[in-house]
């Protein structure tokens, strides 16, 4: 039987940059079979993008540094070539993949780089590649009015366009809606699965790798741990958490029932057959008391009549929101879901002042803004980014805690920064710039900032994104403990663990419209709703729903007392109240 050899093979690999002083990867070591669906995983700061970028040349040709070991692409020696030819084997789509669009519209986009190599069939290059990815439809629009998820495929298929061997996708996932981010998975399948392509991704969400990779590689302070098949991976569930990495739904739940399992299941279609024994045919009795209602709270922030939108470069007007009457109350934890290019961000900047309302009114802490200077509105209303390092202005994290307040010459700005230093774990960090911390850190880093200005209403923008399990863990604890600091927390999210797990009030955004505002419960189990609104619920409510558990469980939590044959014992949701008025 002859041997294929792997597609990619370093040995004894070692890189440092230039600026640091010790070795990003270690002595790496492993292979990459062709026809392969890798999952390559590890906490924040493991190596994992750097670890990434020799597999197609960046390194050593693009980031200089100190490079010891081979690297073989193809059976080719990486040193001995270079990043462009190299990219006609290998495709990386970026985790801020919009960087790589570098074209006015879809077609040119995916047409440019089989032109840019002066091959005679670009053209049919690119249309095969829109083809495979079902983007005719949008082969003519500009990049720039597409929505995320059309973006992320549109990166895609620039890379496929060049037909290459293998495919690299960091962070598949991180800015995309729930369904595009399970469309993304399907369609590196079908391109594994049909085409033969190797697949390599950079990922945190186990449920997407149990699901459809075939492999996993784990990372861990610049070495590799071990290299696993997927059902053998995901199993390895003391590891993967000891790694920061949170094992499947079902598998955390399937030990939390039987510490003994032998086989745990990691997919949802597993978990199904495996708890089916366990769960009581009919549902238990539940208790969901209804706090007091909305109206007797203060509000806080809101909107009244307000249209919104910009002109196209066709001279036509395109309606972000039209005629939006929606308000928000304090105490609340409210998550603002849809769908990319919903109007999620959009609302939330019309609320610091950044987007200026067509007409209407809008109201923050009891102030009109139009006309309210940002300055001011910055006093009543804090907007933490997506990208935390658009949070650093100075060059320590304290400086940036601190600048509000000094600006505007407060008696409390010491002590004040040490309380936010104390909240955030930042005491070891405070010095430091923020640019350079982990990503766990750097969104530490980017709430303390925001609680400098000491608002009423504190805006954030996907908070969980490309976390690791220590880090998000972190994120969403710190989000149950603002409430002692901001009156009203408004996130804008697509991580639906999230929402089941903090939200008090869900609002669903779809082309400007508010479909949904109620509770988690109350959406998770409007099916059509959530298809609409490319949405997608949580494994655990997938699994509930399977089994005939009504109302859904909307985690771990709430799940287990059904196994052990007791009434699930929900906590007493605000939204509630909203979900009967409404």
């Amino acid at each position: 039987m002859i041997m294929t050899p792997p597609i990619i093979e370093l040995k004894q690999v070692s890189f440092s940059y230039p600026s640091s002083g010790e070795s990003v990867l270690h002595d790496v070591s492993l292979s990459v079979e062709r026809g392969d669906f890798l999952a390559v995983i590890g906490g924040n700061g493991s190596g994992k993008t750097t670890l990434c970028k020799t597999f197609n040349g960046l390194i050593p040709h693009y980031y200089n540094g100190e490079l010891a070991g081979v690297i073989r692409i193809n059976g080719e020696a990486a040193q001995d070539t270079n990043t462009a030819l190299l990219s006609k084997t290998v495709g990386y789509v970026y985790q801020d993949f919009e960087s790589q669009l570098v074209r006015p519209r879809v077609l040119d986009e995916v047409r440019f780089a089989p032109l840019n190599y002066g091959w005679q069939d670009y053209k049919e290059r690119g249309d095969e590649a829109l083809d495979m990815l079902g983007l005719n439809d949008i082969k003519d629009e500009f990049i720039w009015q597409l929505s995320g998820g059309q973006k992320h495929l549109t990166a895609l298929a620039s890379v496929l366009s060049l037909q290459p061997d293998v495919i690299i996708v960091d962070e598949p996932v991180a800015q995309l809606d729930p369904v595009h981010a399970r469309e993304i998975y399907y369609t590196l399948q079908y391109l594994n699965r049909e085409h033969g392509i190797t697949i390599i991704v950079i990922e945190h969400h186990t449920e997407f790798i149990a699901e459809f990779a075939q492999s996993v590689l784990l990372m861990d302070a610049g070495t590799v741990k071990w290299k696993k098949p997927t059902s053998e991976a995901m199993r390895c569930t003391t590891e993967l958490q000891d790694h920061n990495i949170l094992p499947p739904p079902v598998t955390r739940l399937a030990e939390a029932v039987d510490a003994e399992a032998s086989r745990a299941p990691i997919t949802l279609e597993e978990g199904t057959d495996w708890f089916r024994p366990w769960v009581p045919a009919t549902s238990p009795r539940h208790i969901r008391p209804v706090p007091p209602a909305a109206s007797k709270r203060a509000e806080i922030a809101s909107f009244d009549g307000v249209t919104q939108g910009y002109k196209t470069v066709e001279k036509s007007f395109k309606w972000i929101f039209e005629d939006l009457s929606l308000s928000f109350y304090e105490g609340e934890r409210i998550a603002l879901v849809g769908g990319n290019g919903a109007g999620k961000s959009s609302l939330l900047k019309m609320l610091t002042g950044i987007l200026r309302p067509r007409k209407g009114h809008i109201t923050a802490a009891g102030q009109a803004l139009h006309g309210t200077s940002p300055e001011k509105i910055a006093e009543l209303v804090t907007y933490i980014y997506q990208n935390p390092e658009e949070m650093f202005i100075e060059d320590n994290i304290r400086a940036d805690i601190e600048y509000f307040l000094k600006a505007r010459k407060s008696p409390e700005t010491s002590t004040y920064a040490d309380e936010l230093c104390r909240l955030f774990s930042l005491e070891d960090l405070q010095h430091k710039d923020g640019r350079l911390l982990s990503g766990g850190q750097q969104r530490r880093a980017s709430l303390a900032i925001g609680l400098g200005t000491q608002p009423s209403l504190l805006l954030l923008d996907e908070p969980t994104s490309s976390l690791d399990i220590n880090s998000r863990e972190e994120v969403a604890r710190l989000l149950h403990e603002l409430k002692e600091h901001v009156k009203t927390v408004v996130t804008a999210t697509h991580d639906m663990d999230l929402v089941a797990e903090w939200a008090s009030r869900v609002i669903v955004l779809n082309e400007g419209t508010v479909e949904y505002d109620g509770g988690p419960r109350g959406l998770f189990s409007s099916h059509e709703l959530m298809r609409r609104c490319s949405l997608y619920p949580p494994q655990i409510v997938r699994l509930s729903e399977k089994l005939g558990i009504q109302p859904s469980a909307l985690d771990i939590h709430e799940f287990l007392p059904f196994v052990k044959g007791g009434g699930p014992c929900y906590e007493s949701y605000p939204s509630v109240a909203f979900e009967n008025q409404r």
